[in-house]
């Protein structure tokens, strides 16, 4: 059996995560037992919610135990198989985690699902057409539930759910705004991703200037925003949301260190009779059907086309991580593994 090279939680961070918190470790694949899978991964993907498993502290979803693989999704080809729903050389997504090779039980539900690349990449499976592409569809579709003519705005928009962010409104006949850092970023956010605009935080970088842009570019307000950012991004925006918006809570990446995050001005939520609702994609399993299919639609008529950022090998992992809690990625940041 291969050897596998892995990454392990080593330690757990005090404040901001470093790549002395990661351990590369190998060792051998164990032996399949009937019913058993073993993927050879091909990417894996880096998210900013591990850094929120990186804590101990409590959260929606268990933290990441020490000295175990780090949790990730990954798609790559069955290498060996004991199951006869399986054949060697099917690509699947799962969650394999930061290595080299997974063995999963493939009758657990949700572990391992065959995808087709005729059309789609098979990388795109981990973000337009993945669990990042899906969380957009679910912040928008039903928790904005946009109308025609609707504004909504997105922070991170160049991110791998930003970047699905803009198709789907477009298609529902949206104004869609986003805000994302740097000047190449807001370049591609407008002529590629298809947003009617694009504000740099970079340049905007406090509340009121923030808020200034938010106006311009929101000249009838804002119905819907989707956050990912939270910090003085959503205090900015708080101030341009129109009577009864909807804000879709998905990420909080400006508090991912432990710091809480204050508001400035909660009452306006009560002003406008705001809904925020704050969700889990993989608490909604029932959508992924039909969201998948739109997303996939979407990229395969080039309607969609979301750019990646590739680190190359294992020990690459840490580093383009705490990258990405940077923002240096542009689109979807992923490790290639073969």
């Amino acid at each position: 059996m291969p050897r596998n090279q892995q990454i392990v939680l080593d330690n757990r961070p005090q404040g901001e995560a470093v790549a002395s918190n990661f351990k590369l470790v190998a060792t051998d694949t164990p032996e399949l037992q009937d019913g058993q899978v073993l993927v050879r991964h091909h990417y894996l993907s880096l998210d900013p919610y591990m850094r929120g498993r990186m804590n101990e502290s409590k959260s929606y979803a268990a933290s990441q135990p020490l000295g175990e693989v780090m949790i990730g999704g990954t798609v790559g080809e069955v290498a060996e198989s004991k199951h006869p729903k399986y054949a060697v050389g099917d690509k699947v997504v799962g969650m394999g985690g930061w290595q080299e090779y997974s063995v999963v039980n493939a009758d657990q539900p949700g572990a391992l699902r065959k995808v087709d690349t005729t059309h789609v990449p098979l990388s795109h499976y981990l973000g337009a057409v993945g669990m990042p592409g899906v969380t957009a569809w679910y912040g928008l579709v039903k928790i904005i539930a946009p109308k025609e003519g609707d504004t909504v705005v997105v922070s991170a928009a160049t991110g791998a759910v930003g970047s699905a962010f803009a198709a789907l409104a477009k298609a529902r006949g949206c104004r869609a705004v986003g805000i994302a850092g740097g000047a190449d970023k807001c370049k591609y956010a407008v002529e590629e991703l298809g947003f009617d605009a694009c504000i740099d935080y970079k340049q905007h970088s406090d509340v009121k200037a923030m808020s200034k842009a938010l106006k311009e570019a929101c000249p009838n307000g804002i119905d819907g925003y989707f956050e990912n950012v939270g910090g003085w991004i959503m205090d900015a925006v708080m101030l341009r949301m129109n009577a009864f918006s909807r804000i879709a809570l998905c990420g909080m990446i400006a508090g991912y260190d432990g710091a809480p995050l204050p508001m400035a001005n909660p009452a306006l939520m009560l002003i406008n009779r705001m809904k925020v609702e704050g969700f889990i994609v993989s608490e909604h399993m029932e959508v992924w059907p039909d969201a998948l299919k739109e997303l996939g639609t979407l990229v395969g008529t080039g309607k969609l086309r979301p750019r990646e950022t590739i680190a190359q090998g294992i020990a690459a992992a840490p580093e383009a991580f705490l990258g990405l809690l940077k923002g240096k990625n542009f689109g979807k940041q992923l490790v290639k593994l073969i």
